[in-house]
């Protein structure tokens, strides 16, 4: 299997009145066409190392990398146009809460039609169309009625998945998912996480889903990576992530609740200095 995306020694660093505080620290992982999960707790660099590969990273801080490549493309040195041109069109990524994401005085379906017209020379008319399919695909029931709607007009699981729509309406090859289910019911999680697996599935998709849901992470993705104070600490597949050697991972997984065990009170992750090293 080819990589589409390759990661060598990633740092990001911002600066602030104390000096620079150093939120990824060396990360080094590959991407094919699989599903590859990165968990952590909160502040570990999930979410900055995804926004890095997306060029969405603030302007005041400080990337570098030994590589930083999609499909043959150095993402260091290109300009900013030429990754507005990736962004959306060949690299996506769906952020955590529609409500912040979504323009709330454009309706969904003129925010998809934008998305799609900034990338496809496309006619209003056919736009509108591949708006509705794409809805449709996203499993929204009703799309023509959705598609007029404002963002604030709808759930958190049918933002969620006009987010989603959005974001694939160009077809791109790379999709970064930031805890694309962290704020919405268990029913409604497993149908976004069996949308973008059939997404994956049948385009061919690379998929980085990042979470701090183990549980969740095992049983959808391919790989797991698993990230402390911006550092990959360990990295297995995510079949075997109850089998994982690291300590932190492991109280990571002790520190879960457990149907018909006494657990009360629930472990605490016992932190050790040399995890930072």
């Amino acid at each position: 299997m080819s990589a589409m995306l390759n990661v060598e020694d990633l740092r990001v660093e911002f600066p602030t009145r104390t000096g620079m505080v150093q939120a990824v620290r060396g990360v080094t992982f590959s991407l094919g066409q699989e599903r590859l999960g990165i968990v952590g707790e909160s502040g570990s660099g999930k979410s900055q190392t995804g926004r890095a590969i997306m060029g969405l990273t603030p302007q005041h801080a400080h990337i570098s990398a030994k590589r930083l490549e999609f499909s043959g493309i150095d993402l260091l040195k290109v300009s900013q146009a030429q990754r507005r041109d990736l962004r959306g069109n060949r690299v996506a990524m769906i952020l955590q809460d529609p409500k912040y994401s979504l323009d709330p005085v454009m309706t969904i379906g003129r925010q998809i039609v934008e998305t799609l017209r900034t990338h496809e020379k496309v006619s209003k008319a056919e736009a509108r169309e591949k708006a509705l399919d794409m809805l449709a695909a996203v499993q929204i029931r009703d799309p023509a009625r959705v598609f007029g709607l404002y963002p604030h007009e709808v759930s958190g699981g049918m933002g969620q998945r006009a987010m989603i729509a959005m974001m694939l309406i160009a077809g791109p090859e790379l999709l970064i998912a930031d805890e694309p289910t962290s704020a919405l019911d268990v029913t409604v999680q497993l149908d976004i996480l069996r949308i973008l697996d059939s997404l994956v599935i049948e385009r061919g998709m690379g998929l980085i889903f990042i979470s701090h849901d183990l549980r969740l992470v095992s049983t959808f993705c391919d790989r797991v990576i698993v990230m402390y104070a911006g550092k990959i600490v360990e990295e297995l597949k995510a079949s075997e992530l109850s089998q994982a050697k690291h300590p932190y991972t492991q109280g990571l997984l002790n520190c879960m609740p457990r149907i018909g065990a006494d657990r009360h009170p629930l472990p605490v992750l016992d932190r050790k200095p040399e995890w930072l090293l």
